[in-house]
């Protein structure tokens, strides 16, 4: 029997590292981006949901201001009913760098909606307001941080493509000891969930998104029936992606130039942030939460056990298998500048992914689910 598990468990990893959209290379970077454009460029709607942002608009918000973006650029703040003067901030910014921004007063979440795609809904009213309306609309979030020409960058590659939605996923905050055990990980299971490049394949009906940088073509948004067609999506950004995917080609890219100034100072924090969608993702149902946590301990967990506790030559195969897994976990190591000896705890680190998913459940049953800045919205979309 052991020799059967641990061969079940090479093929699988013989199947990820060589079927599964080479994944695990993280490859599909900005830097390969086409040039800079030097006309035509669209007009250009920020979008920025912010509650309780007070904190970090001083940094996110002053790095779009500084874009030195070509076309015609607004941005508009949705003060999503923060209590700490958030509104405030924002205007704060606004005026120390000399421009103006548009700041929406968000009102009370309504029914069947989760609380940032209604504050992306009121920001995108906002926008379809001007006049002219915008070309495109940029949907971003109050923790994200853009270098110098990331803009005109972003917009060059939906040019060339061109793509109906644009997305990078940002660069997370990995500092703290939690960061950089769990950071890396949480890409990495992300990727193997929606391979980079079956997303930007058009034949491929795999459609993925980063919430933290989402340009988006605002008709044909509008074509596929507005934000409102997500309004219960607790996974905002996959849901859109899926979308849009419908109206023309997308893209997602890891990104450099765009990162997560968020921190995480310990392992809880990191553990909630998974737990707020984890079970989302798994559409709420225990069927798939056993079967998530089978697939991880045989994915992640027997290779190792059976390499240090079977008999030959099972612990050969699974050692076999464990070589493999540990050098899929490298090339974003690399991309983080961690220490590739954190390869060797990919084991440690995805039971701690199914602790968190187990614990997404736990808190979906108990009526806390999707649980946000005081908000448990986890069931949007069937209230």
């Amino acid at each position: 029997l052991s020799i059967a598990i641990a061969t079940l468990v090479l093929g699988i990893w013989i199947y990820l590292i060589f079927l599964h959209g080479n994944f695990w290379l993280a490859d599909e970077r900005e830097e390969d981006s086409a040039p800079v454009s030097k006309s035509g460029w669209p007009s250009v709607a920020v979008v920025i949901p912010a509650r309780d942002e007070a904190s970090l608009l001083p940094m996110s918000l002053a790095s779009i201001l500084e874009q030195d973006y070509p076309g015609k650029l607004s941005i508009i703040v949705v003060d999503d009913q923060s209590s700490d003067g958030t509104a405030d901030a924002a205007r704060g910014v606004a005026s120390k760098h000399g421009r103006e921004i548009a700041i929406v007063a968000g009102k009370s979440l309504p029914t069947d909606w989760t609380g940032k795609v209604w504050a992306q809904a009121q920001g995108i009213a906002k926008a379809n307001s001007m006049r002219p309306a915008p070309d495109c609309l940029l949907l971003t979030d109050a923790d994200i941080h853009y270098a110098p020409g990331a803009l005109k960058r972003l917009v060059a590659r939906a040019k060339s493509g061109n793509y109906v939605l644009t997305s990078l996923m940002a660069k997370l905050h990995c500092e703290s000891f939690a960061e950089r055990a769990l950071i890396p990980a949480f890409i990495f299971f992300f990727q193997m969930l929606y391979p980079f490049a079956w997303v930007n394949r058009s034949d491929r009906k795999v459609a993925a998104a980063a919430g933290g940088c989402m340009l988006v073509k605002r008709e044909a948004l509008k074509r596929a029936g507005g934000i409102e067609a997500i309004q219960g999506a607790l996974i905002d950004d996959c849901a859109l992606a899926k979308l849009m995917k419908r109206q023309g080609p997308i893209s997602l890219q890891l990104s450099e130039d765009v990162r997560s100034i968020r921190p995480y100072a310990s392992v809880g924090e990191i553990g909630r942030m998974v737990s707020r969608s984890a079970y989302a993702q798994l559409n709420y149902s225990p069927l798939l939460l056993a079967g998530t946590v089978v697939g991880m301990a045989l994915t992640f967990l027997v290779a190792p056990l059976l390499t240090m506790f079977g008999g030959f030559p099972a612990n050969w195969i699974a050692g076999l298998a464990w070589a493999l897994m540990t050098l899929s976990f490298l090339p974003i190591l690399r991309f983080y500048g961690q220490s590739p000896f954190w390869a060797l705890a990919l084991p440690g680190i995805a039971a701690c992914y199914v602790a968190f998913t187990v614990n997404s459940a736990y808190q979906h049953w108990r009526g806390a689910g999707g649980m946000w800045k005081g908000r448990s919205q986890a069931l949007a979309k069937t209230r």
